[in-house]
């Protein structure tokens, strides 16, 4: 699916999204689903002519096992640099856990269907950059900038690149028709204000790491939101 010029999103049947940026004769994939998600990765690649060898990039907005489930697997098919925030890293690596979620009840029922359905856990893949915000990402002719949000996770980051009018929300921002605060968050007071501060940002297009892309007035809508929180 091509969200904009250059730019790909790939649906993991309604469950997660990633996405693929073209970044000169390399791509850049921003988070890459549940451990088992490769076919979908290496098909959407095969539809733009790539393999998973031309993946020169994974960031990761956090450490969540549904969105780094397929990372070691592509680290073996592929030279790449791995990036996520510092205090993430180490669960990537499984050198450390991730805080428990504070849920609502409603949460809680969501994450006992979940966990009904099976979840894959998410090999220990290698992070070569850790990640602090305001550090920038060279994008090929454009400039990433780093934002931490945390709340979903205490290493949560979302991507702007403000060249383009575009945000890379993680799951500090999910999608249901109009932009929400992400749900399952180890720390819902910071989860909410982490929203707010994207929400000051500039950008016509938002990519949710649940939900489906918009491609304008992203921000506009988000605002909207943000006045009740």
């Amino acid at each position: 699916m091509e969200i904009l010029p250059g730019l790909y999103g790939i649906d993991f049947g309604g469950r997660v999204w990633a996405y693929l940026l073209r970044t000169g004769r390399r791509w850049t994939l921003i988070d890459a689903g549940f451990a088992g998600d490769l076919p979908l990765i290496e098909a959407e690649l095969g539809t733009l002519d790539a393999k998973v060898s031309h993946i020169g990039r994974i960031v990761l907005t956090h450490c969540h096992l549904d969105h780094v489930g397929t990372v070691a697997e592509i680290q073996k098919m592929s030279e790449v640099e791995t990036m996520a925030h510092r205090l993430d890293a180490p669960v990537i690596r499984c050198e450390a856990t991730v805080a428990e979620p504070v849920l609502s009840e409603q949460e809680k029922r969501l994450m006992e269907q979940l966990q009904a359905g099976g979840m894959t856990e998410a090999p220990p893949a290698s992070v070569e950059r850790e990640l602090e915000d305001g550090d920038t990402i060279d994008l090929g002719g454009d400039e990433a900038l780093v934002v931490h949000v945390p709340g979903h996770t205490d290493g949560s980051i979302a991507l702007y690149v403000a060249s383009r009018g575009l945000l890379f929300t993680g799951d500090a921002v999910a999608s249901l028709g109009r932009p929400i605060v992400g749900v399952f968050n180890v720390d819902p007071k910071r989860a909410r204000q982490s929203f707010k501060r994207l929400a000051e940002l500039e950008f016509e297009a938002a990519c949710f790491g649940h939900g489906s892309p918009m491609t304008s007035g992203a921000a506009e809508a988000m605002r909207k939101v943000a006045e009740f929180l």
